[in-house]
């Protein structure tokens, strides 16, 4: 019998992981975005509502995710990622029924503040660090990105159509059960961990690198900048449904059948932008292109009226601006993060994400309720370009990935100078409590085998 390729065999186990936590990604986040294109139009079938409320109870959840995600992300390090993960999707599923149940806008504030009480996003990014090759890791990453698009436009169809059958509260229990289907999924699917497999500094956040990190001038664009789209995307949700509803005579029920179309064209004509924006080098281009188009739209959704071929443009744009933003921004991240700080970079990327989603929300929502709509498109457009000028003067991210390499005892300070005079090699980060290499390297240029002989010769 030939002895099993080790590597072969790896490959299944990790084709598993991928697919299983894409489910449980996948599952989470059906139910929170099939609240986005509702609230709007049946949010006033609770007591005590306003508009600025309602926002309250759209961005609640983004809140509570941006005090526990980085938390929640170190506990993993103390406690395992499939406990906390495990904690996390309870605490979802009970703001679930709890929202599910509430009759008044407070109830419901209450149960979205608990649904993202289970900030469990890093440590499933961890969980996946853990399990995954570091040469499977860019592809394991980028499809769980894809179902977290795929979820997105799937939750936008199906939203209005279960609001228009059992109301608000039917998404709630919906979400309830998938919070469910998550925990099985979990105990069932995804395989344990004995003990962490890379050194935690790849897959969450080091409290001692925060602020070293929060204060790196090229993240803190991005960092800006993924605050911005999703501010904008969470106000725009504030009165899109209102501007379907009220201006273009489109009811509530078919808002979905709007939305669908437009996101999977919208998504298709998204992915020749980021094969440009990888494969030709050209993601600076591309992420100045597509903040261009966001501002344009935002402008452009202040003149539409009622005329509904115009709207159904503008929205298309947004939606094409939005899916490729949303793909980019992560993958500058990592090409940016200085070596040994790409888990604490994504933290800090996350919460920000999060802190958007919430201001959105709530600041949308008070823009509606005392200045109106075109109030909400306007604010949008400042902080768009504000986000453009800022994206201006950004650095072109150099196309280097994370390396990790065990020292096994070896000399730190030889095998650093050793590494650092190898061809592809732009940075090395020696970490001597971990007895780890950090690396970023050009993987165009770099020799892999001439990195592990280093380590065997010192």
């Amino acid at each position: 019998m030939q002895p099993t390729d080790p590597i072969s065999a790896a490959v299944p186990f990790e084709r598993k992981v991928v697919y299983s936590l894409a489910a449980l990604y996948t599952f989470r986040m059906l139910g929170l975005f099939m609240l986005l294109p509702v609230l709007a139009v049946y949010g006033t079938e609770y007591a005590h509502h306003s508009p600025f409320l309602l926002g309250v109870a759209l961005g609640a959840y983004g809140f509570s995710q941006a005090l526990l995600q980085i938390p929640f992300g170190v506990m993993s390090d103390r406690i395992g990622r499939k406990p906390l993960i495990l904690i996390g999707l309870i605490i979802f599923t009970l703001g679930s029924v709890v929202a599910a149940l509430a009759d008044s806008v407070y109830g419901l504030i209450i149960g979205r503040f608990l649904q993202g009480g289970g900030a469990i996003s890093a440590v499933v990014m961890a969980l996946l660090t853990d399990l995954t090759s570091d040469e499977n890791r860019t592809k394991a990453m980028a499809t769980i990105g894809a179902s977290i698009g795929v979820s997105f436009s799937v939750a936008m169809t199906v939203g209005p159509l279960l609001a228009s059958w059992g109301g608000v509260g039917a998404i709630f229990w919906l979400t309830a059960a998938l919070g469910l289907v998550g925990v099985y999924i979990l105990l069932k699917l995804v395989p344990d961990v004995a003990k962490t497999a890379v050194p935690k500094r790849e897959a969450v956040a080091v409290p001692n690198l925060l602020w070293d990190t929060l204060k790196h001038p090229q993240l803190l664009r991005l960092n800006v900048g993924i605050f911005v789209l999703h501010f904008v995307l969470m106000s725009s949700f504030v009165v899109l449904p209102l501007v379907l509803q009220n201006q273009l005579q489109i009811t509530r029920e078919y808002h979905g059948l709007v939305y669908f179309p437009l996101l999977a064209l919208a998504f298709m004509l998204m992915l020749p932008f980021v094969i440009i924006a990888e494969k030709r080098r050209k993601i600076k281009s591309v992420f100045l292109i597509a903040v261009g188009l966001l501002l344009v739209s935002e402008l452009a959704l202040m003149l539409v009226g009622t005329h509904l071929i115009f709207a159904l443009l503008v929205l298309f744009v947004f939606f094409i601006a939005f899916n490729v933003l949303e793909a980019t921004q992560p993958s500058m991240v990592s090409k940016i993060a200085p070596a040994g700080a790409k888990g604490t970079a994504t933290g800090i990327y996350s919460t920000c994400q999060v802190l958007g989603v919430f201001g959105g929300g709530a600041l949308g929502g008070w823009l509606l309720q005392h200045q109106g709509i075109n109030s909400v498109f306007l604010l949008n457009s400042l902080l768009v370009l504000v986000w453009l000028a800022v994206a201006w003067s950004m650095k072109p991210p150099h196309f280097l990935a994370s390396v990790l390499i065990p020292l096994r005892g070896r000399d730190h300070q030889l095998i650093a100078e050793k590494m650092r005079a190898v061809d592809g090699v732009a940075e090395v980060v020696i970490v001597a409590s971990e007895d780890t290499a950090y690396l970023k390297v050009d993987q165009r240029r770099v020799d892999r085998k001439t990195l592990a002989a280093i380590v065997e010769q010192v």
